[in-house]
């Protein structure tokens, strides 16, 4: 796992800043409960999507367990942040409208203590919404990185963290069961066949972390025989599911 302190001051920079920000922050809005006064962002990171969730009459709390993110926050949130641990939350049951985590499932080796954490703390009524299949994201169904990856992706997206039909079936033990859902763009985020071979030598994507080493080996070869090397295709397109409580 990344650094996160020492990430953060280009973590908006590499990440599609301010445009992927207010892409991000209308699609959680989208999910939002009516009314939601109380909003807790779990990893919320520099801030650049949770500020944008502050409406008047609504209270936004940012959660990061790293200083150096909640250093960058405090910029943008005064006031507004908490240290701590997404699986132990400083708050008692029942007490907000909703928890927002997104691009967090996907880093955790078991999502489950976090699901449980956001279940007890939503109030009846309430909505996590977060992020999902974050490995499929990256790979537009017509590009030729999605032809390529597409048989290693199906083949592993069961052992995913954020794998959504596994997420949901966790979530209904916990009392959570499936909302409404949206995406949102990743504006500048597309890959090249040069950057995806990066990517995957810095462990970024999931599939190849969890696949044999010949088979990562031919992904390397079939990308490398890629043309346009240096050319970035599709944005991802990013995926957002509501679980009710």
């Amino acid at each position: 796992m990344l650094d996160y302190d020492h990430e953060a001051t280009r973590y908006d920079a590499t990440r599609g800043g301010e445009p992927r920000a207010e892409a991000a922050a209308a699609a959680v809005e989208r999910l939002l409960p009516p009314g939601a006064r109380t909003v807790l962002d779990l990893a919320c990171g520099t801030g650049i999507v949770t500020r944008r969730l502050r409406r008047p009459g609504r209270t936004v709390i940012g959660v990061d367990r790293s200083p150096g993110m909640l250093a960058a926050a405090a910029q943008r949130l005064p006031g507004g942040l908490v240290r701590a641990d997404a699986t132990r939350l400083p708050l008692v049951r029942g007490s907000v409208d909703a928890v927002v985590t997104v691009w967090l499932l996907h880093l955790l080796p078991d999502p489950l203590p976090v699901l449980a954490e956001a279940a007890r703390v939503l109030h009846p009524g309430g909505v996590l919404v977060t992020t999902v299949d974050k490995d499929d994201a990256y790979f537009a169904e017509d590009s030729d990185l999605a032809r390529l990856t597409g048989p290693l992706r199906l083949r592993y997206a069961s052992r995913l963290p954020d794998h959504a039909p596994l997420l949901i079936e966790r979530a209904a033990g916990l009392g959570l069961r499936p909302g409404d859902e949206t995406v949102f763009p990743g504006t500048g985020q597309g890959r090249s066949p040069r950057g995806l071979s990066a990517a995957i030598d810095r462990g970024h994507v999931p599939c190849c972390n969890h696949a044999s080493p010949e088979e990562v080996a031919e992904v390397r070869r079939r990308l490398a025989a890629l043309p346009d090397q240096e050319t970035p295709r599709p944005d991802p397109l990013y995926r957002l599911i509501a679980l009710r409580r």
